[in-house]
């Protein structure tokens, strides 16, 4: 069945692809023998974050009209917050790019964060991994923008392309250890806004004490993505910087971040918070209750 399944993949069947990502989703038993199926890819990924309410969707929906014009494949995910109620996507970003939802190039799937603590999705990595497999040009990955998903897409993505807008100061004065090392372009999004060639000018000068002999300066630019404008420029500098992304140290760390995420999830799979609670309430009630034995005799 899962090599069936691959092989469908492998031929650009997108019905398999869905299907595939909802097995892995749901770790449907067997999902792992799939995942442990899957060819090496060099299919490089495009990560856009930033607070809410940047225009990160409209953004992409631009960014997926230029490369499609240039005869590329394209895959976008969109991390959405889930619902407390059911774990489900709520923003559902597929409708504000209904213009490529039955594109034959582009594959578009939002994916709830369910409740992870970073933001970004649980199997985010192992979906990415089955999206490589079709052979896409580029895959895109827009994240939630809360917490720490800034960051975690960093590990995840080739390029981050990190959204903003000319009344972001304060956020972005209160994100800055995090943006200033995980951007590769910044985006001053809504730039026809007033005071925009102001924050422009403040953000620059933010940038410029983090930069030294060994790194290169972080592109600013400002585009007003729901009028197409500076996304051409935003696109060049994109597929410029995956040009040059080369394998070397930092490669092998974001791998080993990685493995030690799905180990990590694979150990904890069998613990569950709720026996757990019942478990301390019977050691509680003995009376000299002590997490940390508690923790040992686990």
């Amino acid at each position: 069945m899962w090599q069936e399944l691959l092989k469908q993949i492998q031929q650009g069947d997108t019905k398999a692809l869905a299907r595939s990502i909802s097995l892995v989703e749901n770790e449907k038993p067997g999902y792992e023998t799939l995942l442990q199926s899957l060819p090496a890819s060099t299919t490089k990924i495009i990560g856009i974050t930033g607070p809410p309410g940047a225009g990160k969707s409209t953004l992409v929906d631009a960014l997926i009209g230029l490369l499609i014009n240039t005869g590329k494949k394209i895959a976008v995910l969109c991390v959405d917050p889930s619902s407390p109620f059911n774990h489900g996507a709520v923003l559902g970003d597929r409708i504000r790019m209904s213009d490529w939802y039955t594109h034959p190039n582009v594959y578009i799937r939002s994916l709830a964060t369910r409740g992870s603590m970073g933001g970004l999705h649980p199997k985010i990595i192992e979906i990415t991994d089955l999206l490589k497999a079709f052979q896409f040009d580029h895959i895109i990955i827009e994240t939630v923008g809360v917490g720490q998903s800034e960051v975690e897409i960093a590990g995840l993505a080739d390029v981050t392309v990190v959204v903003v807008v000319p009344e972001a100061g304060d956020e972005v004065q209160t994100m800055k250890a995090g943006l200033m090392e995980i951007a590769d372009v910044f985006v001053v999004n809504k730039a026809d806004r007033p005071d925009a060639d102001i924050f422009v000018r403040n953000l620059r000068s933010m940038l410029a004490p983090s930069f030294s002999k060994t790194y290169n300066e972080v592109p600013v630019i400002k585009t007003v993505a729901s009028q197409k404008e500076g996304i051409s420029e935003l696109s060049a500098i994109i597929l410029d910087l995956l040009q040059k992304a080369q394998l070397n140290d930092k490669t092998f760390w974001l791998l080993a971040e990685k493995a030690y995420y799905l180990i990590e999830q694979k150990r904890m799979k069998d613990v569950s918070k709720a026996e757990l609670k019942k478990e301390i309430e019977v050691c509680f009630k003995k009376g000299s209750f002590n997490l940390y034995k508690f923790i040992a005799d686990k």
